[in-house]
Formats: structure tokens, C-alpha cells, sequence
């Protein structure tokens, strides 16, 4: 009944999808979605669903994709067939369809589209879209596992990844990485300042993967920083870039960490403030492999506060703590009550927590912990009971003050009515007894007495050890147990057997006159045991004492052999040797080397050199810019003579696109005429016809022209229509840059001017005032060029002399890469250097744009989806007129006003000043409400924006 009417259903999805409608058709779509949600199979839906992923509807082709990435490689022949569709769907405007057809297309798992898969994410690794650079660095894996023979083209695709400036594409790149190369550490090189600085911006588990990957590149490329004459500085950015000479490392000298250890350490740092578990558990990991000793303390309060979440990954975190304490026991000692057991625990978990307690305790928490073990031991849970005790011997054996004390409660126990306590108990005591056998034999005649109570076979066993190894203090009892075990031999576990075989060979040994007839008694009995153990032993124990003619020297030597005095065993954690796995990895997990583990190498003994992560910058005349990575120029020419000719023949004869670029080449010329005045007429002319050769060009391939084509309509779209103007609203407040006490005279203030810098356009102009408060006059003040902040600054000119009370005002530029997180650098003094950092508000990182209302309108039906960001608020009164709003909205962004033609809805625009992304905000009002949507490629500062839109907006304040 049930099967009939899922056909039934399924006939009718059917008949939908083959309608003429378009809304049945997504209508059914949502259904079938639905289904797989729920884990239903809907594959017969297949060829019904695919004759749809040529839609027109936007959102129909969304699903059909989806559904498609679900069953692409079940239905590998019908996938096939749409193959051609999936291929121009990559060309298509809507960055989410081309990412769709790559997912689909590196779904299909058939050997024979393997080029046109490496074709696609080439393609895509070039996209403008960092969403589609996404799902290209996602596809590398699937095409790897699928044809492990294009490793090598992969490789390139990753290299050209991994210098992308997105933190969409970062992480998944790294993941690609580490998939395919992860042995290749000289692709990293050049990337790392740049995926450190990058690494609070990325999404959460894009961060959990490169902290893993940088944790096993600092292994390689830093010395150790656990030596005993380490000096550290946290702010020290002494030799970041002096030459080899100076930063080759002298054995003799001191450790000083080097400057990309500490710019690693300090931007991973502030992570362990996550939400996310895996990012805090992979930061402490991190620091735990990597920092001085001095600073493990930092990651205790955040790791102690994952034990607050779900008991998964309690279980995981306590598995770390547990490893970290045998070491490091001072680090969670003052956290020790988050450790206690609580009813509601698991029983993993309360072993776990039962594991640091104990690796925890010494002489001055030793009795807390053991009251604590009191209450433990009374449990229900007979295998967390059981585990108390093991933790009771553990103290008992590493804290000799209170050997004696745990050892008289261990035997208390021995009278509990659980018979699991008992035998514990008896396991533990005689593990104890081996270290002072003559002090205890008082001990031993009590557990004798209980051996006919006790019916847990490992506990009779270890009494039956116990009287045997130590019968010469107990020669009364000994034998008599003996006799008794001689009744019951037949029906006692094997376990039990052996040790009552041992015991019999060590009392004919011993005390032959009253046990002589008992011992040929229990070997006969042995010997024709059905168990072929019993019966070796048995053999081998009645040659070994009981001499004969066949007999060899062997027997002479039985006494030595079996009374020989045994090393008392010792009590170990069983993390104790778990360190040899990386944290929080699966192999330490497990405590066995899993699938795709990557080993931490050892630290060198001499640094490698480091001057392979510096990357050469590209320096405007006159305008020294240090700190980012930028590739270097080459001093050789690209064009020949002879090919700046022709590109001066065919000049005439260019295309209306190529003239458009050719214009647009020639404004960019004049924009670096501002910047760089020195620059010679030749230069601007060969990267003018470098410009026009490149549009000029005729292609070798369809997909080459359609790439030239959509670039001349780029550029000639933001051209006509997406120009700069001039910012709306200019804040006049300053913010402290350097205190006048802590610059011992020198004060510096800054504030953002909102104007296109001249030093760069991906940087953003600033203005500082430099006060002397002193009353001496400040010479040579000027910023270092030595830097860790990853950031390109350009350094204003240096100020030879300041006079006392005087003041003087000076600009620069810094790019921020479209990120908040604070540029670092030093402001110094002929005599002083001052670490100083600006960090930027988000709304400062833009600059205003002018567009008309129907282009806006046209560009944001374009960036919707995952690029659109909305909220509702309840505006004050005075805040509803258009001039309030308008007034808000630009103090908290540089952004420029659109006209509107609806007085109820504020539309702005602007563009990020690094990467050149779109960024649109509109505010329709609804009395007494609020709607503010944000339209951006750039998601992450579209929350940020909207969150200080939401307050600017609800705040009755100017």
C-alpha cells in the first residue's frame, strides 16, 4: 500500500515537471527537494527533473542543481546527456548557476569528461565571483580523487588559489591544498603572512583547516621555542626584514622567536573566543605545538569552557585536556572543580573526567581529591566505580605521602557488598602490595580470608597471585587456600586454574612436607584439562619441579625461575603516550594512526632561511610601501620592438571594445601619473599598448573571445556607469593614535579623510596630526619600514624637526585589504620607537559611487541571494525624515546618495576600497518601521554594516 503510493506521488511530480507552468514546475521542484531532505530516494526522478536544468527561472535552476549534485553520480549516463547545458550554464551571469553546473559537473564521477572537468575549474579559478572561486577550489578534490594523474595541473590551479585575497576562497583552497600537495610547503611560502592576516576573516571551518595546515608549516620553518634561554617579546618586530646575514641563527646566542612565529601566535589568538568548537579546540592544539610553555595558560579558560557544550564534544575536548595535564598539570590545577563529576555525565565522560582529576592530584589537592573519589566510588555505575578505584591505585602509587592511607580504604572495600567493587579492589591492592610486600602481610591474610566471598575470577586470581608470590610471609594460610582451590579446580575459569597451578609449583618449592600430595593432586587434575593452556602449564610446571630421568638442568634452577623477585608494576594514564598524535586530531582520538594523517615533523635545529615568505612590492617613486605581499615586476620586456610596431599599425583598426579598454587604460595611466610623477612617457605608453595587444588580440578559442568580450563589457559598464564621487559626509573627529605620555612628548591623531587616496587605489587615506608636547623638539619622526602587519602602508615623508608645542599634519595610505582587522606598525623617533596600530571602522573601508536609480535597481536584482543581507528595525520618531535617515546612514559609511523617486525608500551606493566589490544599501520605511537590505559579494562586511546601520538608525542621538 505504502510503495503504491509513493508511485503515485511520484507519477504526479512527474506530470509537474513536464507542465507548461513554470510555478508547477517549482512547485514540484520544492517537493522533490523536500523529499531528499527527509532521506527519501526520489532518483526515479531523474530524467523528469533533468529536462529541466535549461529553465529560464532562475530559481527553478537553482533546485533542478541542487538536485542534481545529489544524483549525478547515481545516474552518471543521464547526467551525461545534459553535459553540453551543464558547460554553458558556467558562462552564465548568475554567479550561483555557474557554481551549481561546476558542483554538478564535478559530481559526475566518469573518467572520460576528466578534461572538461580541468578545463571548467581552470575557468572558474579566474572567475570574478569568490563564490565561484569557492566551488572551484572544492572541485580540485573531487577531480583528484577521480584522476590522481592531474595532480600536477591541479598544483597549478592551487598555486594561483592560494595568492587569492578572498576569505570566501581561503580556506576551501587550503582545503584543496592539504587534500592533493600537502607535502608541496614552498606553495605556502609566499602566501603565509598573507593567510594570517586573512585567517579572522575566513568562515569557521575554512579557519579549523588552515590552522592545521600553518600548525605543521611552523613546525617545518620555526626552531623551537621551548628552550630554557628563550626571550620573548611580543611586540618586538626586530630583524622582520634585515638581511641574511643578520637573521642567520647563532647557537651560542639566545633564542628570540622569530617575527612570523609571533604574527601566527598573536592573530590566531584572538579565535579562541569562537562559537565554533573546532576552531577554539584547533587554536589550542596550535599553541600547544607551538608557543613558549609561558603562554599555554591562555587557551585553559576557553577550553574549560567547552565543557559547557553538547557531550560530543565534551568527549573530545576532555580527551586533550586529559593529554595536556600529564604534562602540563599547573595549567588546569586552578580549574579543577570543572572537572568533578556530575550525575547527569555520561559514563565516557565521567571516566574522562576521573582520568585529569587524577593527573591533577599532588601533595597539596591530594585530600580534596580523594573525597571526591569517596563519593565516586559509592556509584551506580558499576564501570565508573570500578574506574575509581584504578584511579585511587594510580594516587596511591605517584604520591607516596598517602600510599598507606589509600591502600587501608582500598581494603574497606573489600567488605562492600558490590561484588565488582571487591574485585577491583583486590586487582588494585595487589598491584600496591608488590612495592611493600613484608609491611603488608596483614592485608594478605585478610584477603585470604574473603576468597570464598569473592566470584569474580580476575580478583581470585590475583589472591592465588598474591599468596603464591609472597607465601613465605603467610606460610600458615597458603596451603590451606590451596587445599581449598584443589575442591573447586574443575570448575574455576582458566585464569583462576593457572594462577592455582603457579601456586602449588611455589609451595612444593617452598614448603614440600605439606603440600607435596596436594601438588600431584592439582597437575594431575591439569593435565587432563580440557583446555590446552592448562594442560602445557600443567606439563611444564611438573618437569620444572619435580625432577626425573628426562629431566635437564633446567629443574635446578625452578626456584630462581618462578620465586624470582618481580618489578612492581606501574600505574600509567592511558594518554600517556597519546602526545604522539597531534591534538584534537582523529588519530589522537582513536590513539592509532588514522587514514590521512599528516605527522608534526620535528622542530630544525637551524631555522630555514626566511626571507622565502618575504614578496617582492612594487614600490611608486619616491613612495616606499612595505608590509604586503605583492608579486614583483620583471625588468624584462613582455613585448618585442617589432610587436609594439604592429600594435601601432592595428591601432586604427581595433574593435569598439578594444577602444573602450584602450580609454580605459589610458585614465588608469592618468590616475598613476598621481601617484607616481616620475614615471617615465615610455612606460605609460608600452602598458598602454600592453593593454590594447591584449584586446587586440584574435583568439585561438570560442571560450578565449567570450572571456575578452566579457571583460571590454566589464570595464565599459563600471566606466559609463558606476563613477566615483565625492563623499557625502566627512567625519572631523580624530582618534588617538599614540598617547603624548607613552610617546614621551609625541602625540599622534588620526582620522579618515573619505577621499580616493593618492597613493594607491586599493588604499585608504588617512591623516595624521604629530603633536610635541615636550619641551625639547622631536627629530626624524617617521615610520619604520620594518613591519609584521601584512598590510601595504605608504609611509609619509619623515619629519626632520618638530618644535616644542608645535604640531604638524601629514597623510598616508593603508590597505586594509577590505578588512577591520588593525594595521600595526612602529611611529618613530630619532631616539624612541612607539608600536602603534589603526584599525579602521567597516564603513571606512568604501568609497561613494553615483549611479543612476534604474542602475541600482539592475544591479541589485543581481547581487540577491547569499549576497543579500536585510534586517527590521523600530526607528525613533526623529529619525523617519528622509534628511535624518540620508545624515545616518553616510556618518556610519562612505557612501554616495542615489536619487529616488520613492520618498519612502533611501537608496546608496559605493564600492570596497581594495577589491573594487559592490556594495548597495536601501531603507524603505514603514511607519514606524525599518527595512534595511544590503546588496554585496562581500558578505562578511554586509553583517558588519547592517549590525552599526541597525544601531545608527534606532538611536535618537545626532
Amino acid at each position: 500500500m505504502l510503495n503504491h503510493c509513493f508511485l503515485c506521488r511520484n507519477e504526479d511530480l512527474k506530470e509537474m515537471l513536464e507542465s507548461s507552468k513554470e510555478s508547477l514546475k517549482l512547485e514540484a521542484m520544492k517537493r522533490i527537494v523536500g523529499l531528499i531532505a527527509k532521506g527519501k530516494n526520489a532518483s526515479e526522478l531523474f530524467p523528469a527533473v533533468v529536462k529541466n536544468v535549461a529553465s529560464k527561472n532562475i530559481e527553478l535552476k537553482k533546485l533542478v542543481y541542487v538536485y542534481l549534485v545529489r544524483y549525478a553520480e547515481e545516474q552518471q549516463d543521464l547526467a551525461l546527456l545534459s553535459i553540453s547545458t551543464f558547460q554553458r550554464a558556467l558562462k552564465d551571469p548568475n554567479q550561483l548557476i555557474r557554481a551549481s553546473a561546476l558542483r554538478v559537473l564535478s559530481s559526475i564521477r566518469v573518467p572520460i569528461i576528466v578534461p572538461i572537468m580541468m578545463l571548467s575549474i581552470k575557468e572558474a579559478s579566474t572567475d570574478l565571483s569568490p563564490y565561484v572561486r569557492k566551488t572551484a577550489a572544492h572541485a580540485i578534490q573531487k577531480l583528484y580523487s577521480l584522476d590522481p594523474d592531474q595532480k600536477e595541473h591541479l598544483i597549478e590551479v592551487i598555486e594561483k588559489l592560494l595568492k587569492d585575497k578572498s576569505t570566501l576562497v581561503a580556506g576551501s583552497v587550503v582545503m584543496a591544498f592539504e587534500e592533493v600537495c600537502p607535502d608541496r610547503i614552498d606553495l605556502i611560502h609566499k602566501n603565509y603572512r598573507k593567510l594570517c592576516n586573512l585567517l579572522v576573516d575566513v568562515e569557521e571551518w575554512g579557519q579549523v583547516v588552515i590552522i592545521h595546515m600553518l600548525t605543521r608549516y611552523a613546525r617545518t620553518q620555526f626552531v623551537s621555542p621551548w628552550r630554557e634561554d628563550a626571550v620573548f617579546d611580543e611586540n618586538s618586530e626586530k630583524a622582520f626584514y634585515d638581511s641574511e646575514e643578520e637573521r642567520r641563527v647563532d647557537q651560542s646566542k639566545p633564542y628570540i622567536m622569530d617575527p612570523d612565529h609571533r604574527l601566527l601566535l598573536r592573530n590566531t589568538k584572538p579565535l579562541l573566543q569562537s562559537r565554533n568548537t573546532a576552531v577554539v579546540m584547533a587554536v589550542s592544539q596550535l599553541y600547544w605545538h607551538l608557543a613558549p610553555k609561558h603562554e599555554l595558560s591562555i587557551i585553559t579558560k576557553s577550553l574549560v569552557r567547552l565543557l559547557r557544550s553538547h557531550r560530543e564534544v565534551q568527549y573530545i575536548v576532555l580527551q586533550n585536556i586529559a593529554t595536556m595535564s600529564i604534562q602540563r598539570k599547573g595549567m588546569f590545577e586552578p580549574f579543577m572543580k570543572s572537572f568533578y563529576v556530575r550525575s547527569t555525565d555520561a559514563t565516557h565522560i565521567k571516566t574522562l573526567k576521573l582520568e585529569i582529576l587524577t593527573n591533577l592530584a599532588n601533595e597539596a589537592n591530594i585530600s580534596t581529591i580523594l573525597r571526591e573519589f569517596q563519593t565516586y566510588v559509592k556509584s551506580q555505575d558499576k564501570a565508573f566505580a570500578a574506574a575509581t578505584i584504578q584511579a585511587i591505585g594510580r594516587c596511591a602509587t605517584n604520591i607516596s605521602e598517602v600510599t598507606d592511607t589509600c591502600l587501608n580504604g582500598l581494603v574497606l572495600l573489600l567488605s562492600n557488598r558490590d561484588e565488582t567493587v571487591v574485585a577491583e579492589s583486590v586487582v588494585v591492592i595487589k598491584k600496591l602490595l608488590q612495592t611493600q610486600p613484608s609491611q603488608h602481610s596483614d592485608i594478605i591474610k585478610h584477603m585470604a580470608k574473603l576468597f570464598d566471598n569473592i566470584t569474580v575470577s580476575m580478583a581470585r586470581a590475583s589472591i592465588l597471585w598474591l599468596m603464591g608470590e609472597y607465601c613465605e610471609h603467610v606460610p600458615k594460610i597458603a596451603p590451606d587456600v590451596l587445599r581449598k582451590m584443589a575442591k573447586t579446580f574443575t570448575s574455576e575459569e582458566d585464569i583462576v586454574k593457572l594462577q592455582t597451578v603457579n601456586l602449588a609449583a611455589k609451595l612444593y618449592l617452598t614448603n614440600s612436607k605439606q603440600t607435596k600430595l596436594l601438588t600431584q593432586y592439582i597437575l594431575n587434575l591439569g593435565k587432563y584439562d580440557q583446555s590446552y593452556d592448562i594442560r602445557d602449564r600443567t606439563r611444564f610446571i611438573r618437569q620444572l619441579i619435580v625432577p626425573n630421568e628426562k629431566s635437564g638442568a633446567l629443574s635446578k634452577y625452578a626456584r630462581r625461575i618462578l620465586m624470582a623477585p618481580k618489578p612492581a608494576p606501574v600505574l600509567q594514564s592511558a594518554f600517556k603516550d597519546r602526545d604522539r598524535f597531534q591534538l584534537g586530531t582523529l588519530s589522537h582520538s582513536l590513539n592509532s594512526q588514522a587514514n590521512g594523517y599528516l605527522e608534526l615533523s620535528d622542530w630544525p635545529a637551524v631555522a630555514p632561511d626566511q626571507s622565502v615568505r618575504i614578496v617582492e612590492v612594487v614600490e611608486p617613486a619616491g613612495a616606499p610601501v612595505f608590509g604586503k605581499s605583492k608579486p614583483g615586476k620583471s625588468d624584462e620586456k613582455f613585448y618585442s620592438d617589432s610587436e609594439e610596431e604592429e600594435e601601432e599599425e592595428e591601432e586604427g583598426s581595433s574593435s569598439e571594445d578594444s577602444s573602450t579598454l584602450a580609454c580605459l587604460s589610458e585614465e588608469n595611466s592618468d590616475d598613476s601619473n598621481k601617484s607616481s610623477s616620475s614615471q617615465s612617457d615610455s612606460e605609460k605608453k608600452k602598458k598602454t599598448l600592453k593593454n590594447k595587444k591584449l584586446q587586440q588580440q584574435k583568439p585561438d578559442s570560442k571560450d578565449s573571445h567570450d572571456l575578452a568580450l566579457f571583460l571590454s563589457q566589464l570595464h565599459s559598464f563600471f566606466l559609463n556607469q558606476f563613477l566615483a564621487s565625492s563623499p557625502v559626509f566627512v567625519p572631523e573627529t580624530s582618534r588617538e593614535l599614540l598617547h603624548r605620555m607613552t610617546g614621551k612628548g609625541l602625540s599622534a591623531q588620526y582620522r579618515f579623510t573619505r577621499q580616493p587616496c593618492i597613493y594607491g587605489n586599493s588604499m585608504v587615506s588617512l591623516q595624521l596630526t604629530l603633536s610635541n608636547s615636550s619641551d625639547q623638539a622631536l627629530e626624524n619622526i617617521h615610520i619604520s619600514e620594518k613591519s609584521s602587519t601584512g598590510r601595504d602602508i605608504h609611509r609619509f615623508n619623515a619629519s626632520e624637526r618638530l618644535e616644542p608645542q608645535a604640531s604638524v599634519t601629514v597623510s598616508m595610505g593603508v590597505d586594509f585589504n577590505d578588512s577591520t582587522q588593525a594595521a600595526n606598525f612602529q611611529l618613530c623617533t630619532k631616539e624612541d620607537e612607539f608600536s602603534v596600530s589603526i584599525q579602521p571602522a567597516v564603513g571606512e573601508l568604501l568609497l561613494p559611487i553615483t549611479m543612476s536609480e534604474a542602475d541600482f535597481t539592475k544591479e541589485q536584482s543581481k547581487l540577491v541571494g547569499m549576497n543579500e543581507s536585510s534586517a527590521t528595525i523600530t526607528m525613533t520618531p526623529e529619525n523617519v525624515s528622509s534628511q535624518s535617515v540620508n545624515r545616518k546612514v553616510v556618518s556610519v559609511a562612505n557612501l554616495g546618495v542615489i536619487p529616488s523617486s520613492q520618498e519612502n525608500i533611501h537608496r546608496f551606493a559605493g564600492k570596497t576600497v581594495s577589491s573594487g566589490c559592490l556594495v548597495l544599501v536601501s531603507v524603505a520605511l514603514k511607519d514606524p518601521d525599518a527595512v534595511i537590505t544590503i546588496n554585496t559579494e562581500n558578505t562578511v562586511m554586509a553583517s558588519m554594516l547592517l549590525r552599526q546601520f541597525k544601531t545608527a538608525l534606532t538611536n535618537s542621538g545626532p
